[in-house]
């Protein structure tokens, strides 16, 4: 079969977006935006490396924190201030030039922050319980405290950052959002049991646990339109200190739940991220079945991997990550069968455009 044959290459609509491949760009986060500005993106090196990477069918931008608070490394954007939002207009612009979509992932960290980090701000999280990971701050590593266990009216102001990023997203000239909900931050620390020990209506049973969850994707939904909204999740996966007794009851039961909401799609981290495939806990062929939406699988993908499971329905449209930083052109790259760079992982955070827009495009 060639490659102009191949579902991989063709065109798809995903909620209210056509794109014209099934290849997605996964986010990834690269520590380049302007912090001394206010963490505002859009510098001619972060508009160069969206544009580079525009031959996928669709872009989801690296993680977008919705607040000061929800910040959990240095130097990455946000979406919550008017020159946020001017920042990222030269980047979506660069895009669609191209001939691509692009979508904002937006993103709360919750407890995986540090003080350091946030403007003083003391870390928050679904219940008081400190993480097992460190902080990466200006002044090196340092631990991270016992969170605040938030409110009920303080889940309430952050459903509301949410809906408010989204708008700030379509406002940006993004084609819709990502809502960030997996890796052990903000709303998977409400989803699994090992970090929500609440006893009020957002903890105790999986219906509870997943209302936090569901009120942003309603909030978000009702803002810009459930065609133009996806969720990411992670049901396995034990980074950033996560555990759940129970995954399947978990993210079964969110799953269909957002069927009932109609949402453009569902981004699978399938086993434990940038890791194993191989996490028993979760039966991810059972939700390519039951979710009504699009279903975009990631983990591990290469290339026969990617074309076998879009042809066989095991999933719509595949997301690769580190391999779209070494390559650019990737999908150019995979239709020809063409050999793929590896990335340095040792620039995958630094400043300036070494590992960033210096890799080459096939001659």
């Amino acid at each position: 079969m060639s490659s102009s044959q191949e579902k991989l290459f063709q065109t798809v609509r995903i909620g209210d977006i056509e794109l014209a491949n099934r290849i997605v760009m996964a986010p990834l986060t690269r520590c380049r935006a302007d912090e001394a500005a206010g963490d505002i993106p859009g510098s001619p090196m972060n508009v160069e490396y969206y544009r580079q990477r525009s031959n996928a069918g669709l872009i989801i931008s690296e993680g977008t924190q919705v607040s000061p608070v929800g910040k959990g490394y240095m130097a990455t954007p946000g979406i919550y201030s008017d020159a946020q939002v001017e920042g990222w207009k030269p980047i979506t612009k660069a895009v669609h030039d191209a001939g691509s979509k692009i979508i904002a992932q937006i993103w709360h960290v919750g407890r995986i922050t540090h003080p350091g980090l946030t403007g003083g701000a003391h870390p928050i999280g679904a219940s008081a319980i400190a993480p097992n990971v460190v902080a990466y701050t200006h002044e090196g590593k340092v631990d991270i405290p016992v969170p605040h266990a938030l409110t009920v009216e303080e889940i309430k102001d952050v459903v509301d950052q949410f809906r408010q990023a989204s708008a700030n997203a379509i406002r940006a000239g993004f084609d819709g959002v990502e809502i960030h909900g997996a890796n052990g931050y903000l709303i998977d620390q409400f989803l699994r049991d090992g970090t929500n020990q609440r006893t009020d209506t957002y903890g105790g049973s999986v219906d509870n646990r997943c209302r936090f969850a569901l009120e942003i994707v309603d909030a978000v939904a009702k803002e810009i339109g459930a065609g133009r909204v996806g969720i990411r999740l992670s049901p396995v996966t034990p980074f950033n200190d996560i555990v759940d007794s129970n995954p399947q009851a978990v993210f079964g039961h969110l799953i269909e739940s957002l069927n009932q909401r109609g949402i453009a799609f569902v981004h699978f981290i399938e086993g434990a991220t940038g890791g194993s495939r191989d996490v028993p806990g979760f039966d991810y062929q059972w939700a390519r079945k039951a979710f009504k939406g699009t279903y975009i699988a990631n983990n591990g993908y290469d290339r026969q991997m990617a074309i076998d499971a879009v042809e066989s329905g095991a999933a719509d449209a595949i997301a690769f990550g580190r391999l779209f930083i070494s390559n650019p052109d990737l999908v150019q790259r995979l239709k020809a069968n063409a050999p793929l760079a590896e990335a340095d992982p040792n620039t995958f955070y630094a400043p300036g455009p070494e590992g960033y827009t210096d890799y080459p495009a096939m001659a």
